[in-house]
């Protein structure tokens, strides 16, 4: 997760570079420079707090199931374990049979979930990555900042720099 933060806010920051210095002439003038952290961004925003609860309830309900028939398996497997030297050889390998298709649903159904999963929090990242980059564009021409830097890529920024709160006053502010 870190680093899909860390890629995102990179991502985040060079899009809301390019679309600030189009709007800007070349000129002789010094970059006035802003800098913004957007990991903080992502771990203490209400907002993303709320994203993650609807994401983690929408998905509930499919993850309980996979630890419903994981646990499943997994007594089934111990029964064998338990058993098998007492079972006669036709109902070994009806276990044995069962066991592995149970396994086998298991593994695509748990391949599936993280496939969905992955979707979705890729489909609200972009969300969000896009309403960040809006805001951080929208203070930055109206302060008059020609870069935005994210901090975690910054060795020194002075505090006045910093539209890290500006930026989330205003995300969280627009609940979506």
């Amino acid at each position: 997760m870190k680093k899909i933060l860390a890629v995102a806010g990179l991502a985040l920051v060079m899009v809301g570079v390019n679309a600030n210095a189009a709007d800007k002439p070349a000129s002789g003038t010094q970059p006035v420079v802003a800098v913004v952290n957007v990991q903080q961004l992502f771990q203490q925003s209400p907002r993303i707090a709320d994203l993650n609860k609807k994401l983690q309830d929408q998905f509930k309900s499919r993850q309980d199931k996979l630890v419903a028939a994981q646990k499943s398996l997994q007594d089934e497997l111990d029964s064998f374990k338990k058993d098998s030297d007492t079972m006669s050889k036709k109902d070994k390998d009806k276990m044995q049979k069962k066991i592995a298709n149970d396994q086998s649903t298991l593994s695509r159904d748990a391949t599936a979930f993280q496939q969905d999963l992955g979707k979705e929090q890729k489909r609200i990242m972009s969300g969000v990555l896009a309403d960040l980059n809006n805001i951080i564009s929208g203070i930055a021409k109206k302060n008059g900042y020609t870069l935005v830097l994210d901090s975690q890529a910054v060795v020194y920024a002075a505090d006045s720099t910093d539209i890290t709160t500006d930026v989330s006053k205003t995300f969280d502010s627009e609940k979506k």
